[in-house]
């Protein structure tokens, strides 16, 4: 597809590497775990920080993060915590390196009790389905993330607050926001 010319959400700018993700990835529909994953790690990072921040070290996290397997990360040790601390490919934060391993064991528990995160997060959603947003006005939080991230505080879940979580939703086309003319819609 031709992608130049075409009209797009504002936020892309001129990045080419926003514009990739935005025109690639934001808002498509995912419900696969392990990307759900990858972006409860990034989105998680991102807090007080700009996404073109962490996309920008996006392949330093999939490195980092054992390519995002979920029970690799689980499994991290304290020695793993110290060697994430000296890697320059990711926001070296210990808070937010400790809350990814400590989110990767409660994702575990979550598969667990309700077959995969992805029928975990679609619980929340209307009729278990995404949704289109048709209003071109980008919420920072709904209702719907709202109660995510309140059940997931609940289960121990850290740096996923109702901000966090409606960027994750976006993320992974729980929520389309594209706007009503981008070609991306």
């Amino acid at each position: 597809m031709q992608t130049q010319n075409l009209t797009r959400c504002s936020w892309a700018g001129t990045d080419e590497l926003y514009i990739k993700y935005h025109d690639e990835e934001w808002g498509k529909e995912i419900h696969d775990d392990k990307t759900l994953f990858e972006f409860l790690i990034l989105e998680s990072a991102q807090a007080g920080l700009s996404w073109i921040t962490i996309l920008r070290r996006r392949d330093g996290y999939r490195n980092a993060f054992a390519g995002f397997d979920v029970h690799k990360v689980a499994a991290f040790t304290d020695a793993d915590v110290e060697r994430l601390m000296q890697d320059v490919g990711i926001i070296r934060n210990r808070l937010k390196i400790l809350s990814a391993i400590n989110n990767a064991k409660l994702f575990i528990g979550v598969q667990k009790e309700f077959g995969s995160f992805d029928k975990y997060l679609y619980s929340f959603m209307p009729d278990g389905k995404p949704i289109i947003n048709h209003s071109n006005s980008v919420p920072a939080s709904t209702l719907i993330s709202d109660a995510i991230s309140k059940d997931m505080k609940k289960r121990g879940f850290k740096f996923f607050g109702t901000t966090i979580c409606y960027a994750h939703m976006q993320a992974t086309g729980m929520v389309n926001d594209h706007i009503d003319a981008c070609a991306f819609k």
